[in-house]
């Protein structure tokens, strides 16, 4: 059977590489077992597993056949293309951006992630990383007080995205609303519950702020 936790649930120490961790994290944003790789690449499972939780060196062909099975590509599961931006590839002749509705991109956004907020500074405009939750209608992230005292009342811009060069497809959700902080001690209990990590930045970063978006856009690349 298939462990989406990895080594953890399978009792196997944890010797997983950095192609280990991308081999498992693609497989499970497909929603893919390892069974159904191995079909795919024509490999075992017990292999796949392996790799996944292992320091392993498979073959060049081995690892083609695995990536194509993924939708990916051998660079992005080596960590070839870390140090570069998304969207590198070579867009199609037929793309186009279409728009999405807000259903959409409430749905895109998911639950939890890394996306960027836009504010107003002394020095100017800035954009700034944030490992974000969506709670009810809005979106939080936890930040330093001094930016929470800057940023509070302040009208705020929040994007997230994703890129897909393997497959030359993305999309982007920007949301537009006024910033606050969370006080209230329930409301910070609940959101220090639904975070699935801390703050990627480090540091004291422990104060909420909420945007409540007034209006969200966002636009898909698509070809025919």
């Amino acid at each position: 059977m298939d462990s989406a936790s990895g080594s953890a649930s399978t009792g196997a120490p944890d010797a997983r590489t950095d192609l280990g961790r991308r081999l498992a994290a693609r497989r499970q944003e497909l929603g893919l077992t390892r069974e159904q790789v191995g079909e795919r690449s024509g490999a075992a499972a017990g292999y796949i597993a392996y790799l996944e939780e292992h320091v392993a060196a498979p073959e060049i062909d081995s690892l083609v056949r695995i990536a194509d099975a993924l939708g990916t590509t051998v660079a992005e599961l080596t960590g070839a293309t870390t140090e570069y931006p998304p969207g590198r590839g070579t867009a199609l002749r037929d793309a186009e951006l279409i728009a999405l509705t807000e259903d959409e991109c409430h749905r895109l956004l998911s639950t939890h992630g890394v996306g960027r907020v836009a504010v107003f500074t002394a020095e100017g405009p800035a954009v700034f990383p944030v490992n974000y939750v969506v709670a009810g209608a809005g979106i939080a992230f936890r930040t330093s007080a001094e930016a929470a005292a800057r940023a509070a009342g302040t009208r705020v811009a929040f994007e997230v995205d994703h890129i897909d060069d393997a497959m030359r497809q993305g999309w982007s959700v920007m949301a537009v609303g006024e910033a606050e902080g969370v006080t209230d001690a329930a409301a910070v209990r609940r959101l220090d519950a639904e975070a699935h990590s801390l703050p990627w930045a480090g540091g004291d970063r422990t104060y909420w702020m909420r945007i409540t978006p007034s209006r969200i856009t966002g636009r898909r690349v698509v070809h025919h």
